[in-house]
This record gives C-alpha cells, sequence and structure tokens, in this order.
C-alpha cells in the first residue's frame, strides 16, 4: 500500500513538473476557433449561465470594465478618467494617447498591463489572474504631432487584449490604426465578443473597422470610441448579417450558454 501510495505521490510531482515545463497558460480562445464550438446540453444550460455570467460595463471612451464571475475586475485602455464602484484589480492600456493610459495609475491596483514597451520590442502578454486568462497581439500604430523621429509608424504600439473568461473569448481592439493580416487573424483565434472603435478618423475609417468586423463575426460586437458617428453608417458598413440591439443600461450581462444565435452589435448607454 505505502509502495502505491509513494508511485502515486511520484506521477503527480512528475506531472505538475511536466506542466510547468510546458506552460500551463494556455489560450482556449484558439483552441476553440480551431475545434469549433463547445455543445451544452440544454438541461445544463440555464445552471451553466447563472455560474459563468460575465459581466460588462461601459465605463467612457474606449474603457470597459470587466468584471468575472470569479471577481476579477478588469478596464481596458485605462487612463483613471472613468471609474465605477470598486478599482479595477486588471487594467490594461494602449499607448496611442493620454486617453488611452496612464503612467500614474493608482498603486492599490495589483496588475498594470502596457500594450506595448518602451524598447521597442513588441509586448508579450499571457497571464493568468484569478478565473481570467489575458493575452494580447500586438499592431503597429501611427505617430502623432510633435514627434520628429522621421517615421510614420510605431511598430507594435498597441495592443489587441484578448480576455478568456467563463469559456467567453473577449477581445479589446484597442486603438486600431491598420488592417489585419491573416497572421493577426490566427493569432487572435476565436472571438465570442468584441469591442471595436469606430470612431471613423483617430484610429481607422470605418470601412476598414468594418471589414475587420466582418471577419472576426463575433457573436456579441461592443463599439466603442464613437465621439459622433452616426451608428447607422456603422451599421449599413459592416452588413445586414449584423442585427443591432440598443439597451438603455451601461451593463450587459452575459455567458458562452446566452450569447445571441445571431451576430449582434450592441449599444450600451453612454456609446
Amino acid at each position: 500500500m505505502l509502495r502505491a501510495v509513494s508511485a502515486i505521490i511520484a506521477f503527480l510531482g512528475l506531472f505538475t513538473a511536466t506542466a510547468a515545463a510546458e506552460g500551463t497558460q494556455r489560450s482556449e480562445c484558439l483552441a476553440i476557433s480551431r475545434n469549433g464550438p463547445r455543445a451544452t446540453p440544454v438541461s445544463l444550460r440555464q445552471t451553466a449561465a447563472a455560474a459563468d455570467e460575465v459581466a460588462i460595463t461601459y465605463g467612457g471612451h474606449s474603457t470597459y470594465f470587466i468584471d468575472t464571475p470569479g471577481g476579477v475586475r478588469i478596464a481596458t485602455d485605462y487612463s483613471g478618467a472613468y471609474q465605477i464602484g470598486r478599482l479595477p484589480d486588471v487594467v490594461t492600456m494602449n499607448r496611442a494617447h493620454s486617453t488611452h493610459y496612464t503612467l500614474f495609475p493608482d498603486k492599490r491596483i495589483p496588475h498594470v498591463l502596457h500594450g506595448w514597451r518602451d524598447d521597442g520590442q513588441p509586448a508579450e502578454i499571457a497571464e493568468r489572474i484569478g478565473d481570467v486568462f489575458i493575452r494580447n497581439v500586438t499592431t503597429d500604430i501611427r505617430r502623432y504631432f510633435g514627434d520628429t523621429s522621421g517615421t510614420d509608424m510605431i511598430r507594435d504600439g498597441n495592443s489587441i487584449f484578448i480576455f478568456e473568461v467563463a469559456g467567453l473569448c473577449i477581445g479589446h481592439l484597442g486603438h486600431l490604426h491598420v488592417k489585419l493580416d491573416d497572421s493577426h487573424f490566427a493569432a487572435i483565434g476565436r472571438l465570442d465578443i468584441a469591442m471595436v472603435p469606430i470612431d471613423g478618423t483617430y484610429t481607422m475609417s470605418l470601412d476598414g473597422i468594418s471589414d475587420i468586423t466582418r471577419r472576426l463575426r463575433a457573436s456579441i460586437v461592443l463599439p466603442m470610441h464613437r465621439f459622433a458617428t452616426p451608428l447607422d453608417e456603422f451599421m449599413d458598413r459592416i452588413g445586414k448579417q449584423f442585427e443591432i440591439d440598443v439597451r438603455g443600461e451601461r451593463t450587459l450581462r452575459i455567458s458562452r450558454e446566452t450569447l445571441p444565435t445571431t451576430p449582434t452589435v450592441i449599444i450600451l448607454d453612454g456609446v
């Protein structure tokens, strides 16, 4: 008996060491993208939805707050200008403007994730924080007024952040300036919810972002960074395969099992 117990303990130790060596931070959204959507028995959907519900609240500009079932609060493109309730546990930032980042976040925020690196190398983020796995895909951004470097673009200055939680793949495109190629789409994988900038000027044209939105074909599209863009212009460009759902509240509560069957643009209050 003791020998058997010793063998089991040794096996578990070997398994743990192997998992650590291979890296436990794996993307379920990339696996889902390759394998197709999961099937959930109808009898389990109501229970699963209640247990795995994610709350997404529009803060302002391009900041959404994501509250996970495990109690982790995330704020996207965080500048500190928008606060809803308690401080976030995780903030993501992009380099484009001071409205998308702050170099002096509240020191009580434990996880501050920059979508760029100061040494010019691409940011590489793959972190599990509580019940959410956060990773990024970098893209280039334009330089702005007063920059005398002589180049038009900053390589890897923007990050598309992907949040994998409760079986959902949630993507925030950041301050996107460039068209995405096949390598970007492959690195992003499947998105169930996509947060897309629709200003049509400071980021990219409405035609450009509409092409990307159509190809991503997320179940839910959450516009952001809107300014004065007429919503019907965006809807006309992305096509009739998307429905529109205008809400009177700022918070969307969603689970994998309650995703709409038809791709839907949801306009939360304040957008």
